[in-house]
This record gives structure tokens, C-alpha cells and sequence, in this order.
């Protein structure tokens, strides 16, 4: 202790003083666990943006060229004649040839209506062959493909009714110029 007394030079500490705070400080040192590390950041996930929606483009105007024939038909019953015949004249390979059995696999009446240079400007189901959905699509695909009809030049324009006969094979006649059936 002597020895202590000697090297501690502090003017107005006394030994005991000194030896307890040294015994506290290393308690001290030993007792106190270290701080806990601060909490990792919550990693943000990285948001990516969304692209862009696509834009819808409208779709292209076919513009049909004007018909180089004209009906003289006067009434729409009368020009129904001239639009099967060019029905026809375009789908000869799905014109059903002779007499129609007895059961079809659909029957459709359909309103088509032309303006003047034989557009088709609308088509209106009368009688939808609601069972056969994939048959009123056809229907009125060939309608629509079949622009320009005829030009109605007595009318102006024209709505006027067919009856579509549809057979299980795909092929079809028009009531207008049908064959009959069995």
C-alpha cells in the first residue's frame, strides 16, 4: 500500500478513496452490458414504376370502295333480290347446293342497312340464332366482308330483312334464294 501511496500523486485524494473508485470503475466496466446496435433499416423494397398502360389505337378505317353496280330496286323486298345475288356471287363455295334437310342447325333474321353507295352501315338481329353464337359472328362477318352491295340509286339508302339458313356443315342459303327444303 505503501508503494501505492507513493506513485499516486493526487494532492487531496486519500489511498482508500482512490482504490474505491478504481474497484467502481472497473464494476463498472464489467457489469454494464455494451449498447445493443441500433436496429438494421427496414429495407424499403425498391418499387419499380409500372409501364405505361398502352394507349389504345383506334382501329383503322377500311374505307370500302364505292360499288360499281347500282340496284333499281325501288323497295327494300325488291333490292333483298339484288344483295343475296351478291352474297352469293362472293361465297359460292359456301353456298349450300340443293334442298335443305328438314332440321337446319340455325336459323337467323337479320336487318342489314346500306347507305348509298352500298356501305353497310349497321346490322340488326331480328331473330338471333342465340344458340349457335359462333354462327351469328359468320353471319355478320360475311355481311360486313360482302361491302359494297349494290348501290340502292332509287333509295338512297336501304334496310332491308333475309333469312339466313345456316346448316351443321358452315354452308348456308338465303330465304330469298333458297332451294327449298326436304
Amino acid at each position: 500500500m505503501n508503494f501505492l501511496r507513493q506513485h499516486i500523486q493526487f494532492k487531496d485524494c486519500r489511498f482508500p478513496a482512490v482504490i474505491a473508485a478504481v474497484i467502481m470503475a472497473m464494476l463498472a466496466a464489467c457489469t454494464t452490458p455494451p449498447a445493443p446496435p441500433p436496429p438494421a433499416p427496414i429495407p424499403v423494397p425498391t418499387v419499380r414504376p409500372l409501364p405505361p398502360a398502352p394507349v389504345p389505337q383506334p382501329l383503322p378505317q377500311v374505307v370500302a370502295p364505292e360499288s360499281t353496280n347500282n340496284s333499281q330496286a325501288s323497295t327494300p323486298r325488291e333490292y333483298r333480290k339484288d344483295a343475296a345475288m351478291h352474297l352469293y356471287k362472293l361465297n359460292g363455295n359456301r353456298i349450300y347446293k340443293g334442298r335443305l334437310p328438314p332440321m337446319l342447325y340455325a336459323i337467323g333474321v337479320l336487318d342489314v342497312e346500306l347507305d348509298r353507295q352500298g356501305r353497310v352501315m349497321a346490322t340488326n338481329w331480328k331473330r338471333a340464332p342465340t344458340h349457335a353464337p359462333e354462327v351469328m359472328a359468320e353471319i355478320e362477318k360475311t355481311v360486313r366482308k360482302a361491302a359494297p352491295y349494290p348501290a340502292p340509286a332509287r333509295m338512297g339508302k336501304v334496310i332491308y330483312t333475309d333469312v339466313w339458313l345456316w346448316h351443321k356443315s358452315g354452308k348456308f342459303q338465303l330465304d330469298t334464294l333458297t332451294e327449298g327444303q326436304d
